[in-house]
């Protein structure tokens, strides 16, 4: 009872900046949550790639050609980038448990359809349908980080955000290795169980959110806090940056098992051939991440992120190479890279983001941070979207993916060059500056 108490007192009064709470309780506190926030999401993200595993049964019976497939992973993740945003502003709304018990629960519907409804002759408006609905697993990411990120003090954000969003990009591995056991098991004409294992873990996870996670008292939604960040430019650059990384790591996870079966058909007869491949770069990337926040903990985000940019520009030129050789064995490890170093960069710009208002009041500055996760995770995740739109136009113009992988080099390109001008180059000029 005492232990309880403790709790109470603490969270009545929560400030993680304070280091007398954060030893006599507050690191358990926050440890406890980030245990439970990782779980849900990790879910909610392993929900909203099950397209990416689904596509993979749409064999000649369900009449969805290439394109058609592209598109049905571009829609989940349309859908999510737009729930970012309400998501966000929902913990704060409702408090951080009881969203989580709710944005967890929510899962059970997009998994039980397609669960029993996936199955040769439904039609293609369906199968749309369906895909659309698992948008809401992408929501979970921005309430999540916005729920964790006022749990942890400033020097230690980078690793909480990191660990958290690492453990849920997870899922995006999770999900195919579980389509993968299916595969193998059932054969793909049973797509049933993909979606159906799901179903139990939901529950769990909304049961141990509901029994262990806590609502931080007095977190009302602060009207206009979107508004306020929309007006600054530094709001927009980190959403581009965010695209580089983030929108990279979903797109190319939704994505990648396609690319390898059309572009490399004669490597993967069966889509199980494609599948022992497609998990190990969001495996990969999902690991990476925390490490990104750790390094941008020690040596800045900026920093971090201008060295990430520079490395998947690397691995885009790489993939580019691969495929006009037909070099396989080459194109996954250019794969690999970009996986891991959007990883990495997904850790790295997002610990750039409370270093923009520490010249604000502690509360205003948490305000704004918030705000901020939520705008540039909506955007960034838009970049999933984006990734496989080029896909699908690259594949429908010209066979192949080359037009697509130049298009990411550039970009990657010029996210070095917006990091150097707005967030090194600027800093050292204030620097020089103020030695003057």
């Amino acid at each position: 009872m005492s232990a309880i108490t403790s709790d109470q007192t603490l969270l009545s009064t929560w400030n993680p900046e304070d280091e007398d709470l954060w030893a006599a309780g507050g690191r358990r506190i926050a440890r406890r949550n980030l245990v439970l926030s990782i779980l849900s999401e990790h879910i909610g993200f392993s929900v909203w790639s099950l397209w990416s595993v689904l596509v993979l049964f749409l064999g000649p019976a369900y009449h969805v050609d290439a394109a058609g497939k592209f598109m049905l992973t571009s829609v989940p993740t349309l859908v999510g980038s737009v729930l970012r945003l309400p998501y966000s502003f929902a913990v704060t709304r409702f408090g951080g448990r009881n969203w989580t018990v709710f944005s967890a629960l929510i899962l059970l519907v997009p998994c039980g359809l397609a669960a029993f409804l996936v199955k040769p002759g439904v039609s293609y408006s369906t199968l749309l349908v369906l895909a659309a609905i698992t948008g809401v697993g992408g929501g979970n990411f921005a309430s999540s980080m916005t729920n964790i990120n006022a749990f942890y003090p400033d020097r230690l954000k980078g690793w909480a955000l990191g660990l958290n969003a690492g453990g849920g990009n997870i899922g995006v591995a999770a999900v195919q290795l579980v389509g993968l056991a299916v595969l193998a098991w059932s054969g793909k004409g049973h797509p049933g169980p993909v979606a159906g294992i799901y179903l139990p873990l939901i529950v769990v996870a909304a049961v141990g959110s509901a029994l262990y996670m806590d609502n931080l008292p007095d977190r009302r939604a602060e009207k206009g806090a979107i508004r306020e960040v929309a007006k600054r430019g530094d709001t927009w650059i980190i959403s581009v940056l965010y695209i580089g990384t983030f929108g990279s790591f979903i797109g190319f996870g939704f994505a990648f098992g396609q690319v390898l079966q059309v572009q490399f058909k004669h490597d993967f007869a069966t889509p199980i051939d494609a599948a022992y491949l497609t998990f190990l770069g969001p495996l990969l990337g999902s690991l990476s991440r925390p490490i990104g926040g750790r390094l941008a903990d020690r040596f800045g985000g900026a920093r971090v992120s201008l060295v990430t940019f520079a490395a998947m520009a690397v691995g885009a030129a790489v993939v580019l190479a691969a495929s006009r050789a037909a070099s396989l064995g080459v194109f996954v490890t250019g794969f690999v890279v970009l996986f891991v170093f959007s990883g990495v960069g997904n850790g790295s710009v997002y610990k750039m983001i409370p270093g923009l208002f520490a010249d604000q009041a502690e509360a205003t500055a948490r305000r704004l941070s918030g705000a901020l996760i939520g705008l540039a995770g909506a955007v960034g995740a838009f970049g999933g979207v984006l990734v496989n739109m080029a896909f699908r136009q690259s594949f429908l113009s010209t066979k192949n993916g080359d037009a697509a992988y130049l298009t990411f080099l550039v970009f990657y390109a010029l996210c070095v060059t917006l990091t150097w001008a707005a967030f090194l180059r600027r800093r050292a000029v204030f620097l020089r500056h103020q030695a003057v």
